[in-house]
């Protein structure tokens, strides 16, 4: 397990909003039973502060639309498609290997996209890219989760190459490209979440592997729909959190040499 994945996983755990939130409450409770009254107040307004704000405010929208925005939706244009490559993560593979059945998260819509487009382009090859994002490397693999997913989509699971040795974004473009081995002047589509995409892009870039998005599974309702409140405090910190690693997902692969550039966007059309 690489020192990189080591960090950004405990680093995320500290720094999550939600998360973060809560420590301060932790450590307000501490400072009031030390009878550091001022103190205390002082980390548990901040954390109500954080509490109410990102729960409740449309904060977390306005940190996720720019991420789903870079890149446009696919639109066709009779260019054929060479190859399909959907990124893991929609899957439960714990939930799904033990039940043997389908169980999918938020990001079900990977799984849905990846099903039409191997149907509107049936000589194209299919490509599944996700082991386990996991510290316990016993749990259950994405691949095995994933197969069950694909089959109750009616997609021949045997068309898929499951690429299971990546751990994150960066590890799912090395592992792809040495699977595959693309052909120069191939296209290729990558399915993954909207605001996932400025990262996945920048990665397939950093080795030499041009993509084209094909962005699903977004969270906002669009630029000129980001002010209204959330219901439910968990729904707006839900957002907030995701948007925030992902933008400090951003920043630690551009400052590790993972991606070619802070904020990947879409390559000039070819004249």
């Amino acid at each position: 397990m690489g020192i990189f994945y080591t960090l950004s996983k405990a680093g995320w755990f500290l720094a999550a909003p939600s998360n973060f939130c809560v420590f301060l409450l932790v450590l307000a409770v501490a400072a009031l039973l030390l009878r550091l009254r001022r103190t205390g107040l002082v980390f548990a307004v901040l954390a109500t502060a954080g509490l109410m704000g990102f729960g409740f405010s449309p904060a977390g929208n306005y940190l996720m639309s720019p991420l789903e925005e870079r890149f446009p939706p696919f639109v066709g244009d009779g260019r054929p498609v060479d190859g399909i490559i959907m990124l893991g993560g929609a899957e439960v593979p714990e939930v799904s290997v033990v039940r043997g059945v389908t169980a999918l998260n938020d990001a079900a819509e990977r799984v849905l996209a990846f099903a039409a487009l191997a149907r509107r382009y049936p000589q194209a090859k299919l490509v599944f890219s996700g082991g386990s994002g996991e510290y316990d490397e016993s749990m259950p693999a994405a691949q095995d989760a994933v197969r069950l997913a694909f089959a109750d989509v009616g997609l021949d699971v045997t068309r898929v190459i499951y690429e299971r040795r990546s751990r994150n974004t960066a590890q799912n473009a090395v592992e792809t490209r040495k699977l595959i081995t693309p052909v120069p002047g191939e296209r290729w589509l990558l399915v993954t979440s909207a605001f996932h995409m400025p990262r996945a892009i920048g990665c397939f870039r950093e080795v030499g592997f041009p993509v084209t998005a094909y962005p699903v599974d977004y969270r906002t309702l669009g630029p000129g729909r980001l002010n209204g409140v959330f219901r439910r405090v968990a729904s707006g910190l839900d957002i907030t959190d995701i948007a925030v690693r992902e933008w400090m997902g951003l920043g630690a692969y551009y400052a590790s040499g993972r991606i070619p550039a802070l904020f990947p966007a879409p390559e000039p059309a070819a004249r």
